[in-house]
């Protein structure tokens, strides 16, 4: 019996050594982003190799010959909708980025084969989605590990980051939100709510739109009884840029009264602030 049990634990034993697996931390590891550019959803995964007192630009990665943009498989971005690159069309979809880097520009090409280990074999131009050709700025500080950012991200557009060594390489792209939420307002007015127009309204507004049909949402946003505090002061700003500002004060009023009642800080200030300003 007890070498039957004996068996057993060395038996037990090996099947764990077999099992255990070690861990280590990856040289270049692995790092996923998610950006929205105003109604556009744009992914990005690659990985990030680092200096490690090498070289880089013209070093490691050498000068004219096509990069695969990081480490270990290949970057892959994805597009949510159709972009403008350059002037030129990308379609929405799944891409693999390549460069190749010089020392005053870089060429950055979008690549429909997105499943490559680094760069592909067999090279296949008509996978080429896109190309464009960008400057090269020069940083006063090293980065360290290779480094890909969303910058300046606004409602229409965003830069596509690329950071390493003391370099720095932005792309530039474009995104179709004026033509989503048009399309949009245009869908929902079909048979819109007051929070449909409020939207509407508000994108007109900040967007520097057509004010007076702005004005003519919120007026059917604010329809009967105690409308939202937030309603009533979008009304009065739109008739402000519109030069009414009887009516703006007016319509603040109500606001800060519902903003009172609610007994938001952030409101009741705003509204005060902009009737003293209005008055004078």
């Amino acid at each position: 019996m007890l070498k039957k049990i004996s068996i057993l634990i060395v038996f037990i034993g090996l099947i764990s050594t077999v099992n255990a697996q070690i861990k280590t931390p990856q040289p270049s590891p692995a790092a996923k982003l998610e950006q929205t550019v105003g109604l556009t959803e744009v992914s990005l995964e690659y990985s990030r190799p680092a200096m490690r007192g090498r070289t880089i630009f013209g070093g490691l990665v050498p000068y004219g010959q096509t990069w695969r943009t990081g480490a270990n498989v290949n970057t892959k971005i994805t597009f949510g909708d159709d972009v403008i690159i350059d002037g030129k069309e990308l379609k929405k979809g799944t891409y693999a980025i390549y460069t190749i880097p010089n020392k005053d520009s870089w060429e950055v090409i979008f690549y429909t084969d997105a499943n490559n280990w680094g760069t592909p074999q067999k090279w296949d131009d008509t996978k080429v989605a896109l190309k464009t050709t960008v400057n090269v700025e020069s940083m006063p500080m090293k980065i360290e590990s290779f480094t890909i950012t969303f910058d300046d991200v606004n409602s229409n557009s965003a830069v596509l980051g690329f950071l390493w060594e003391n370099t720095y390489v932005g792309v530039p792209f474009e995104v179709p939100t004026e033509k989503i939420a048009l399309k949009s307002i245009e869908t929902v007015m079909g048979g819109p709510t007051a929070n449909d127009y409020f939207q509407a309204a508000s994108y007109y507004h900040t967007e520097g739109k057509d004010l007076k049909q702005a004005l003519e949402w919120m007026k059917l946003a604010t329809k009967g009884e105690n409308p939202p505090f937030y309603y009533l002061r979008r009304m009065s700003l739109i008739q402000a840029d519109l030069g009414d500002k009887a009516g703006a004060i007016a319509t603040a009023k109500k606001s800060l009264a519902g903003a009172e009642k609610a007994n938001n800080a952030d409101y009741i200030k705003m509204n005060k602030e902009s009737i003293a300003q209005w008055q004078q």
